[in-house]
C-alpha cells in the first residue's frame, strides 16, 4: 500500500504540473481494447503515465474481496485469485483487458446474466481528479454519483487508480453443455429459465444463423474427464455448433474468445498454425494502434456491441436479418441489476425488461452507400437499446444526450475534470476517436 501510495502521488504531481493546451490522455501499460480507428486524436495527445498501476494489493480469502491497481489485467487477476479458490466475478473475454478499462467500458461477460457487469461487482474506487485530488468513492458516501459515473465514462472523468470488488469461489474445471435451438422463441425461452432458476455458473451463446440458435451453459466442476483448450488451432465459437459438450480449465474457459469472438485471427488453419499462439488479441490491437493510419476512415468495419431489451429482441433480429444479415454473433444475456446514472432519466420509464441481450457484431464490412454504424444507433434508439462507445460512433450531439445523461456527467465532471482537460465523453468518443477536432 505504501508502494501504491508513492504511484498516486507522483501521478498527481503529473497533473499538477501540466500546463499544455493539448488534451490528455493515459500512458499504460496494457493496450487499449477499444475498437482501433483512423485518425484517432489520442494518439496527439499529451500523456499522463500511469504503466505502473499493475499491482494486486490485496486478496482476501474470507470476505471474498480483491484490491488491486487499475492496470491489473483479467488474466494476472485470474491466475493470483485462483490459488484461493476465488475468481472475479466478471472475467471480461480478453486476456490483457484491465480492471480500470472494464469499469470505464462497461466489460461484461457469462456470469452477468445474474451480476449485470464487472461495475456491479465493485465496492469502491480510488479516482484522482485533473487537479490532483485523490477521491475515495462508494455507492455510499459523499462521492456516490462519482462512483457510479466512472462506470462506462471512457476515462473522461479522472483517472481510475485502485479498485475493491467481490470475488466469488472457483472451482478447477468449467463443464459446458451446448444446447441447440432452431427457434428464437425456443432459444429465449430457455435463456429465461437458466435466469430464473440459476442452476448453472455461466451463459453466454452463439447465434450462428436464424436456424441455429447455440446456448452455452457453465457449470464448475471439481472433475472433467478430459479438457479442452482454444488458444491455438481450434476456434471456440464454431465447436459450439458441432459439440454437445465441453470441459475446459477454468483459466482456459475464461479466455476461450482471446483468439477473436466470431472474427478469429489468423483465420485460416495454416496461418493459426505458424502464427496462432504468437497473435492473440493483445498483439493484433498493438499492431492496429502502430498502424492505425492506415485503417480505413470511410465505412469502416462494424465491430460493436449492442444491448437490446429482451422483449425486443425478435423484432431487433427481423429487422437486422434483413437490413444486415451477417452471422454469427455473440450472445451474452445481462441482468439489469439498477438503473445506471450514465443513462438519461427518460430512459428508464420505458423499459420494464430486466434482462438485456449484448449481441456483438464482429467483422461485417460495410457495403453500397448505407452507414450501417449510423443505422443501428437509429434502431436501438428507436428500441430502447444501447450500444457501447468503443465502436465507432456517429451520434449528433443533441442526440447522443438523450441516450446519456448530461446532468449526472456534468455534475461529476465539474468535481473531477472543470478543466476539461480529459475531453468530454461525447468529444471524445464521438469525434476525437473518429479523427474530428
Amino acid at each position: 500500500m505504501d508502494r501504491h501510495a508513492q504511484k498516486v502521488a507522483r501521478i498527481a504531481a503529473q497533473l499538477k504540473a501540466h500546463s499544455g493546451t493539448r488534451p490528455l490522455s493515459l500512458r499504460k501499460k496494457s493496450v487499449s481494447h477499444q475498437v482501433p480507428k483512423a485518425g484517432d486524436l489520442r494518439h496527439q495527445d499529451d500523456k499522463i503515465d500511469i504503466s505502473d498501476l499493475t499491482e494486486i494489493l490485496e486478496i482476501d480469502p474470507v470476505r471474498k474481496i480483491c484490491v488491486a491497481e487499475s492496470g491489473v489485467t483479467f488474466v494476472d487477476l485470474v491466475d493470483a485469485t485462483l490459488k484461493h479458490g476465488l475468481v472475479p466475478i466478471v472475467v471480461p473475454e480478453l486476456k490483457t483487458i484491465t480492471i480500470g478499462g472494464a469499469v470505464a467500458g462497461c466489460s461484461i461477460e457469462s456470469m452477468s446474466f445474474v451480476h449485470g457487469g464487472f461495475h456491479d461487482t465493485c465496492l469502491e474506487y480510488e479516482v484522482i481528479t485533473a487537479a490532483g485530488d485523490v477521491l475515495t468513492c462508494t455507492p455510499e458516501n459523499d462521492r456516490a454519483l462519482v462512483f457510479q459515473m466512472i462506470h462506462g465514462g471512457f476515462g473522461t472523468l479522472g483517472i481510475l487508480s485502485k479498485l475493491t470488488f467481490k470475488l466469488v469461489p472457483a472451482k478447477k474445471y468449467v463443464k459446458l453443455v451446448y444446447e441447440k435451438h432452431t427457434t428464437l422463441a425456443s432459444y429465449q425461452a430457455s435463456i429465461a429459465r437458466h435466469a430464473e432458476t440459476r442452476d448453472i455458473d455461466f451463459m453466454d451463446g452463439i447465434i450462428h444463423s436464424p436456424q441455429l440458435y447455440v446456448l452455452s451453459c457453465g457449470t464448475f466442476v471439481d472433475k472433467a474427464p478430459y479438457t479442452n483448450r482454444y488458444d491455438w488451432m481450434k476456434v471456440y465459437y464454431k465447436s459450439t455448433a458441432t459439440r454437445a459438450e465441453d470441459y475446459l480449465e477454468t483459466p482456459h474457459y475464461f479466455f476461450r474468445y482471446d483468439r477473436g469472438v466470431t472474427n478469429v485471427r489468423p483465420s485460416s488453419f495454416v496461418g493459426r498454425l505458424l502464427f496462432g499462439k504468437l497473435l492473440a488479441s493483445s498483439q493484433w490491437l498493438r499492431i492496429a494502434e502502430k498502424l492505425h493510419w492506415l485503417l480505413p476512415r470511410e465505412k469502416p468495419t462494424v465491430t460493436l456491441d449492442v444491448f437490446v431489451p429482451a422483449s425486443k429482441v425478435p423484432e431487433f433480429l427481423d429487422w437486422y436479418g434483413k437490413e444486415m444479415d451477417f452471422f454469427p454473433l455473440w450472445c451474452v444475456p445481462y441482468r439489469r441489476v439498477h438503473d445506471y446514472e450514465w443513462l438519461a432519466d427518460d430512459y428508464w420509464k420505458k423499459l420494464p425488461d430486466e434482462m438485456f441481450y449484448d449481441l456483438a457484431i464482429y467483422g461485417m464490412k460495410q457495403k453500397g452507400d448505407k452507414n450501417y454504424h449510423r443505422l443501428m444507433e437509429e434502431k436501438l434508439r428507436e428500441l430502447g437499446g444501447i450500444k457501447t462507445l468503443i465502436a465507432h460512433n456517429y451520434y449528433p450531439e443533441a442526440e447522443f444526450w438523450q441516450v446519456f445523461n448530461k446532468r449526472n456527467y456534468d455534475a461529476v465532471k465539474a468535481v473531477t475534470d472543470p478543466d476539461n482537460k480529459f475531453r468530454d465523453l461525447y468529444t471524445k468518443t464521438c469525434k476525437a476517436a473518429m479523427g474530428l477536432k
